[in-house]
C-alpha cells in the first residue's frame, strides 16, 4: 500500500524532521503513529497524502507518486486533517458537493455513520460544535470507501462517550483491502484499535511492530520492587509499572502509554530486542 525509501524531508534544508526514513505499510491494518509534539507526525502523514514534497528518496501510495496528484489516487485517499475548515452550508448541500469526488463514496454508509455519532443530516455545518464537526468529517471520510484513510488526532475535540463511539466505528471501517493510519499524542485513545505501533523520535522510527511482536517481546507488569531486568518502570500504587522483556513467555496486555515513555527514555536497551 504505502512503500517509503530513504525519505528525506524538512521545511528547510538545515532542519530535517526525518533522515533517510524507510518503511511499508500493508492493507488489512490500523497502525498508530505515535511521538512527541514536533516528531513530524503530521508532516509524514502530508507527505503521504502528497500535500508536501520531500527533499529526497521515493514514497509510492498503491503504485503512484503523491506529489504528483493524480486524481486516480486521490480518488482513494481520505485525509482527516487535526485542523478543517467547514463552509456554511446544511450537511446534506456538503454531501452534495463533495461525494461525487469519490466513485465508491456509500450514502447508506453515511447515514448509518452520522445516526452512531448523533447527528441529524439536516444541521447547519457552521451550527455545529467542533465535536460535531468533527465527527460528521471522520464519517464522511469513512463513506468514501477509500482504501488508504489518513487521520490525524482524530480524537481532539471528542469527549469519552464520542471517543468510544470513534474506536467502535473505526474498528467496523477495517477491511482487507484498506490501510489506516491514525496519528495521535493521547496515545490512550488508540487502546484496543491499532494493530501496529509506530513511534518516531528523532527523526526516525524508533519502533515499528505489531501488538502481537511487542507483547511477545516484552511483559507490562506490576512490581514491588525493580530488579536488572527491568527496562523501563513509573511509580504507581504500591510500587511500580514496570516495561520488562518476556523471557518467561507471559501473557499481558500491552499498556500504550508506559510502551510510548519507555521507547522516548530507553531506546537503546529496546533497540535491540526488536531488531
Amino acid at each position: 500500500m504505502i512503500t517509503i525509501n530513504n525519505l528525506n524531508f524538512g521545511y528547510s534544508k538545515h532542519n530535517l524532521l526525518f533522515k533517510d526514513m524507510s518503511m511499508q505499510l500493508s492493507a488489512g491494518h490500523i497502525y498508530g503513529l505515535l511521538g512527541k509534539n514536533g516528531a513530524g507526525k503530521s508532516s509524514l502523514l502530508k507527505n503521504i497524502a502528497g500535500l508536501v514534497y520531500a527533499q529526497s528518496g521515493s514514497l509510492k501510495v498503491m503504485g503512484f507518486d503523491p506529489a504528483k496528484r493524480e486524481p486516480e489516487l486521490l480518488a482513494d485517499i481520505c485525509f482527516i486533517p487535526e485542523e478543517f475548515y467547514l463552509p456554511s452550508i446544511k450537511i446534506d448541500a456538503y454531501i452534495k458537493a463533495n461525494a461525487p469526488f469519490y466513485k465508491k463514496f456509500d450514502y447508506a454508509y453515511l447515514n448509518v455513520l452520522l445516526e452512531e455519532f448523533n447527528i441529524p443530516i439536516s444541521n447547519k455545518l457552521v451550527n455545529m460544535s467542533y465535536g460535531q464537526k468533527k465527527k460528521f468529517i471522520i464519517a464522511f471520510g469513512l463513506a468514501t470507501q477509500a482504501k488508504l484513510v489518513i487521520m490525524d488526532e482524530p480524537t481532539n475535540g471528542l469527549d469519552i462517550p464520542s471517543k468510544a463511539q470513534f474506536r467502535k466505528v473505526m474498528a467496523s471501517a477495517l477491511t482487507d483491502d484498506r490501510c489506516i493510519v491514525i496519528s495521535t499524542h493521547q496515545v490512550r485513545d488508540l487502546d484496543n484499535l491499532i494493530d501496529t505501533v509506530i513511534m518516531l523520535d528523532e527523526s526516525t522510527i524508533s519502533l515499528k511492530a505489531s501488538i502481537e511482536e511487542i507483547t511477545q517481546k516484552l511483559t507490562f507488569k506490576k512490581m514491588k520492587e525493580l530488579d536488572e531486568t527491568v527496562i523501563y518502570a513509573e511509580p504507581a500504587l504500591s510500587g511500580y509499572n514496570a516495561v520488562v522483556p518476556n523471557f518467561h513467555q507471559e501473557d499481558s496486555k500491552m499498556d500504550i502509554e508506559l510502551l510510548f515513555n519507555a521507547v522516548i527514555a530507553e531506546k537503546k536497551k529496546l533497540k535491540p530486542i526488536f531488531n
